[in-house]
């Protein structure tokens, strides 16, 4: 692990897949998840180079096909530590002949933690080192403590979007994201928390107004998270569970059927030969 720390907050990266596993505030209280194997062992993986997961795993790109698995292989791959002081650290990962067998480009993927007083700011940088358009998402996976550890019941946390939210929802069917659309369990601005809106799988926003909320106790400790570089949402976690994911993409999994090439794609982007796109999201402890 690779820990940083300012006044107020203290996190930990693992190297692999250069993920956020802890974020805890003064006094040593976990606000992220417990990972607890009987639901999910993952803390905040990093979503690269797709976003959920491909029609029969595979995509098809200038007449062959390839196989990624869900999320993407930045999760699953160590990344270098570049640069590390006592409040930041930076992580990157770069193409070799493992990634170009299932995603034939060169890249590089730059992962910034950085702590100040009681923000934890990350900062993604995706780069096109290869001499052709390279086709990519990417996305964040952060799951926070649900319950926050600040004495306030499970069903009393909400999310609180910085504008009402009326658009209805995407979801996952049967082999990819379905045709037809869901109606949003929104409130204006507000989503109450309950185990019921996960019983089939992730909440989805691809028409998002918002580019930042509130998550916790509306009279205790909350946390402020903000991602004005991705226009799509996914809020999720398993029944029963002790987390909640709170996922900022700028990508989305296949629609249910799909058998286009990977830049028909929804979601996909293309980046130019040398073009770096920058994706930031930040989390403030509000106490």
């Amino acid at each position: 692990m690779i820990d940083i720390a300012s006044a107020r907050l203290t996190a930990a990266i693992h190297p692999l897949g250069a993920e956020l596993s802890s974020l805890r505030d003064s006094a040593g209280r976990e606000l992220m998840t417990d990972a607890d194997p009987a639901f999910w062992t993952g803390h905040a993986p990093l979503l690269f180079p797709i976003v959920g997961r491909l029609a029969g795993d595979r995509y098809r790109l200038d007449g062959r096909e390839y196989s990624l698995p869900q999320h993407g292989f930045a999760r699953r791959r160590d990344f270098t530590l570049v640069e590390q002081a006592a409040d930041r650290a930076t992580f990157r990962l770069e193409d070799d002949d493992q990634t170009r067998a299932v995603y034939p480009f060169a890249f590089r993927l730059d992962a910034t933690y950085r702590l100040e007083d009681t923000t934890l700011w990350i900062e993604i940088a995706v780069t096109n080192r290869d001499s052709r358009d390279m086709p990519a998402s990417f996305g964040f996976h952060p799951a926070f403590a649900w319950p926050l550890p600040y004495g306030r019941p499970r069903a009393a946390h909400r999310i609180l979007f910085d504008a009402p939210e009326f658009s209805s929802l995407r979801y996952i069917g049967e082999g990819g994201i379905a045709a037809d659309r869901r109606t949003s369990p929104v409130e204006g601005r507000t989503l109450p928390l309950c185990d019921d809106l996960f019983t089939a799988d992730a909440l989805i926003w691809d028409q998002l107004a918002s580019r930042g909320l509130l998550y916790g106790a509306e009279d205790g400790p909350q946390l402020r998270i903000r991602f004005s570089d991705t226009g799509l949402l996914g809020i999720w976690t398993k029944p029963g569970a002790r987390y909640v994911c709170v996922e900022p993409w700028w990508g989305i999994a296949d629609p249910a059927g799909f058998t286009g090439e990977i830049w028909d794609k929804p979601g996909i982007q293309r980046l130019a030969p040398g073009e770096t796109r920058h994706f930031g999201m930040d989390v403030t402890l509000l106490d």
